[in-house]
């Protein structure tokens, strides 16, 4: 019988806490931008930090909220890397208010 309770309790406790971080999942849930993904995937992702960044997705992170307007700080991408599908990209997927991410070479 001692075993029966003891299953009980470590059930409820399991369902409860289960409970408790579903709803935390949803309430404390982070949008995030899905154009942050798509420039980061078009820089060279060197991760070098010779932008300034802390990598390749903070500098698109950057990019893409209006923080960096010059592609060509990424040191490596200038030889090897054409900047011309991520400004074509943010043309095509401007601000969610509409307005374009205002970047250049």
């Amino acid at each position: 019988m001692e075993i029966l309770w003891a299953a009980l309790v470590l059930l409820g406790l399991g369902l409860l806490l289960g409970l408790g971080l579903a709803i935390a999942a949803v309430i404390l849930h982070v949008k995030e931008d899905k154009r942050i993904e798509e420039v980061a995937k078009r820089l060279p992702n060197y991760n070098c930090g010779s932008c300034g960044y802390a990598g390749c997705k903070a500098m698109a992170e950057a990019i893409v909220n209006g923080k960096e307007t010059n592609l060509r700080k990424c040191k490596p991408g200038k030889e090897d890397v054409n900047f011309k599908p991520i400004i074509e990209y943010l043309d095509q997927n401007p601000n969610e208010d509409g307005s374009k991410v205002n970047i250049h070479l």
